[in-house]
């Protein structure tokens, strides 16, 4: 059958939900709320002409359903963010 899954527009491809329903990062490490987070990635952010540079830390996250898991504060911007473009620190 078809998927049904739509690609994201920061990174044009699907990951697989996991199945045990636990976020994480690209090394496969379990995030929790108030976790400190590296971004592995530059990321441009989508209907602003900010750019998040890879190696950014960014501390006290939190989880939220759907296909971008986590939510956060950047140099005062309320982003949401996917998993595998980050890696806890």
């Amino acid at each position: 059958g078809r998927s049904t899954a739509r690609p994201c527009e920061a990174c044009r491809r699907c990951a697989p939900p996991a199945d045990d329903g636990v976020v994480r990062d690209v090394n496969g490490v379990p995030l929790a709320n108030g976790d400190a987070v590296v971004l592995i990635k530059s990321l441009k952010v989508k209907g602003s002409s900010v750019t998040l540079k890879q190696g950014t830390k960014i501390t006290n996250i939190r989880l939220a359903d759907g296909d971008h898991a986590v939510d956060c504060k950047v140099d005062n911007l309320s982003v949401m963010l996917k998993a595998e473009f980050l890696r806890k620190a």
